[in-house]
């Protein structure tokens, strides 16, 4: 039984079956209605009923993730981590280059539960299960399980800070950065403050707390987080990507607009 803040992963994962079957699509991932399940599908019925306009941040934050996967094989990095990996499939859909070697870090029992469901799918990359709560010493796990830290990284914490305490976030950061050789490279999203004040926004994070997984954490400071360690980082706003994409029914606002809710991606790289 996954506990609720897992139970997210299997709703984000039939947000991504329902956009592989779109014919706009923005990313194909054949594994995404197999890892959701009944109850995925049960938690996507329930967002969409509280949701008052559906917006695809989820797809465009995947897509824009998987871009910046590809751009870090070209650039030579062949060492993965996927904090909180969830029922993310990307070692089993991407076309990895040779000599990739992705770790998948999270709980015992939510990697227990996406093996089973992918117990007959190859990855297309070395995949190394680490299970651990990242509230512990991940580290030591992620070290233990052949992580070398004298090799540059890309590092992917999707849909996660906003479940966590601020005192957890920047420990999570902290340690994150101590791991990382020069070169390495990092991928989060993070929600701004004004968005867990929004009305508009109310009824989802009522649902989000009905399923035992409230929102906690925001920043409008989202650089902030790595940039502290001495990191670069380029802030990227998802509603500009959706229009660009065509998948936005708003024009994107500029991003220093007060007071409108907002999410951040955001890729840094240390130098």
């Amino acid at each position: 039984m996954l506990n609720a803040v897992a139970t997210t992963g299997l709703l984000v994962a039939a947000m991504r079956a329902e956009e592989s079957a779109r014919p706009d699509r923005l990313f194909v991932d054949p594994f995404a209605a197999e890892l959701a399940g009944d109850a995925g599908r049960a938690a996507l019925a329930a967002y969409r009923a509280a949701a008052s306009l559906p917006l695809p941040i989820i797809e465009v934050r995947t897509r824009c993730f998987d871009e910046a996967f590809a751009r870090a094989w070209e650039a030579g990095i062949r060492q993965f981590v996927l904090l909180a990996a969830g029922m993310d499939a990307r070692a089993y859909r991407l076309p990895w280059p040779a000599g990739a070697r992705v770790f998948e870090v999270d709980q015992p029992e939510v990697l227990a539960a996406k093996a089973e469901v992918l117990k007959t799918a190859r990855p297309r990359c070395e995949r190394v299960a680490v299970a651990t709560d990242l509230a512990g010493d991940w580290p030591a796990a992620l070290l233990a399980a052949g992580f070398d830290r004298s090799q540059r990284s890309l590092w992917l914490v999707e849909g996660l800070l906003q479940y966590l305490d601020a005192d957890i976030v920047a420990a999570l950061f902290a340690r994150l950065a101590q791991l990382s050789a020069p070169g390495s490279r990092l991928l989060y999203d993070v929600v701004g403050r004004t968005l867990l004040e929004s009305p508009r926004l109310a009824p989802t994070l009522a649902m989000m707390r009905e399923l035992g997984a409230p929102w906690r954490f925001a920043t409008d400071e989202p650089a902030n987080l790595i940039g502290e360690h001495g990191w670069d980082t380029v802030v990227l706003n998802p509603a500009v990507l959706a229009a660009e994409w065509g998948r936005w029914p708003f024009p994107a606002l500029p991003p220093d607009a007060p007071g409108m809710p907002r999410g951040y991606i955001v890729e840094a790289g240390k130098p």
